[in-house]
């Protein structure tokens, strides 16, 4: 009877599990997923991450590297695994390669492997370093250049590991990428893009944010926006799929003023994305415009809108989802 009884419990799980498995994904589970990205628990990560604690987190000095642990624990949290091995959260940059002009530092990589497409990545990056603390001993918290875009990581990368425990394992693998070096001119995603983890060439796209917890001064009378940056310039499925994603979930006010290929600004050449659509790889850089705090030690996580955040970081977990999801890989048709 035991026997029977426990083969029946046996039989009902993988029938269980095949029904998940089979599930359509409906629009209703995707935002189920998504409304797991908060305003509370950004919150709670940017203002441990951007506190004077961390010393302005500059590349190879101890604030950095506590930064670096900091993101390394909250990924074991989640049991979201590295793909550099057990433990092994980070790809190690050496001095050399910065010229000697700064410490050793590295990159903080996770990793939630494909179900059907595994050997085609999604890479959603964000630099964790800022600048430091300068001679009068003030202390440039960066926390929304780029504390805002690393937490939003943190909390897409939650969303997608609960979708997985779920039963909805992404069909194309996701890294999330924090890269060092930023500040001193796009290193650690140079770094990444010459010895890359997976090869650059199943690398699907490139979904980068920096900065996007602030309103800037042209949209103080309107916040419901978000610059994107970089979309069309490699890939009209991509530029059609963002647009798409955001009429079906978030709505935003889409700005593509800084997209102008006679930007003064030239900010699609300003931070990590360009190291990866330098090798034909599809790009999306999330921003928020600079403001008056920006490079400033006034940049702190008092001045962060929340709620606006969450709906911005939102915005690219659905678009991962729908890259992931999607039968066929993004086209490469407007190759450099």
């Amino acid at each position: 009877m035991i026997k029977k009884f426990l083969l029946l419990s046996l039989l009902s799980l993988a029938i269980s599990c095949k029904v998940q498995k089979d599930k359509p994904i409906s629009e209703a589970i995707v935002t189920d997923y998504g409304e797991t990205i908060t305003a509370s628990e950004l919150k709670d990560h940017l203002y441990t991450f951007a506190s004077d604690e961390f010393q302005g987190r500059d590349t190879g000095e101890p604030g950095q590297k506590k930064a670096a642990n900091y993101l390394k624990e909250e990924y074991q949290k989640m049991n979201i695994s590295s793909p550099l091995g057990e433990n092994d959260y980070f790809q190690e940059i050496p001095s050399s390669f910065f010229d000697n002009q700064y410490n050793a530092s590295e990159n903080v990589v996770a990793y939630i492997e494909g179900s059907e497409f595994p050997n085609e990545i999604i890479v959603i990056s964000a630099h964790y370093d800022h600048v430091g603390v300068d001679e009068q001993g003030n202390i440039y918290n960066g926390a929304d250049d780029d504390g805002s875009g690393t937490v939003a990581i943190l909390e897409i990368a939650e969303a997608f590991k609960k979708a997985e425990k779920d039963g909805f394992q992404p069909r194309r693998s996701i890294l999330f990428l924090h890269v060092t070096g930023e500040e001193k001119g796009l290193l650690g995603s140079d770094y990444y893009t010459k010895n890359p983890i997976f090869p650059l060439e199943n690398t699907v796209t490139n979904l980068n944010t920096d900065m996007i917890g602030r309103i800037d001064p042209q949209h103080e009378n309107d916040p419901n926006y978000i610059y994107l940056i970089g979309s069309d310039k490699l890939s009209t499925e991509l530029h059609e799929l963002s647009e798409n994603v955001n009429d079906k979930y978030t709505q935003f006010n889409l700005d593509y003023t800084y997209n102008d290929e006679n930007d003064p600004n030239r900010f699609y050449y300003r931070s990590d994305h360009y190291n990866f659509a330098k090798h034909n790889i599809p790009v999306i850089f999330y921003f928020n415009g600079t403001h008056a705090d920006y490079h400033k030690p006034t940049d702190t996580p008092d001045k962060i809108e929340y709620d606006l955040m969450a709906r911005r970081a939102k915005l690219i977990f659905y678009t991962a989802w729908e890259v992931a999801n999607r039968d066929d890989r993004l086209i490469v048709d407007k190759a450099n």
